[in-house]
């Protein structure tokens, strides 16, 4: 069995090693022993590593992402813990969409101020409303 250590995997994989220790004291990556003082793991590391980033980038924690890793290293995705999440970035993704849009808007408006502009006030609107959105996700 091949197996590579804390250095080279932190090379390989771009994450740093100090991460890779708190990942393991989370429970969401192991280690299968040491080459002198440095952990070693095996090539299946890279996976885990995998599904942890896209648990990250669609927003998951790393608590909820380390609930999602059975003991024996399966993952048992919750569906519907899944569709609140897609449904969550679709959400984000259409008030993202629509202030792009009074930006774009905005900048080309031929109206002597900003404030005389109706897509900039509902732009203004649009900020606010995510902003209270972004309190009530944290």
């Amino acid at each position: 069995m091949s197996v590579i250590d804390i250095s080279k995997l932190s090379k390989q994989s771009g994450i740093p090693a100090s991460t890779l220790r708190y990942y393991e004291e989370k429970g969401l990556i192991r280690s299968i022993g040491r080459a002198g003082l440095k952990r070693t793991y095996t090539p299946m590391v890279f996976e885990r590593l995998n599904f942890i980033s896209l648990g990250q980038q669609a927003g998951f924690s790393l608590d909820e992402i380390q609930s999602m890793i059975l003991k024996n290293g399966e993952y048992e995705v919750d569906r519907a813990m899944l569709l609140q999440k897609a449904d969550d970035i679709a959400s984000h993704i259409k008030h993202l969409t629509a202030i792009q849009r009074c930006l774009e808007h905005a900048a080309n408006c031929n109206a002597p101020s900003h404030a005389e502009c109706p897509k900039f006030q509902q732009l203004l609107k649009l900020a606010n409303k995510g902003r209270r959105s972004l309190k009530r996700n944290v």
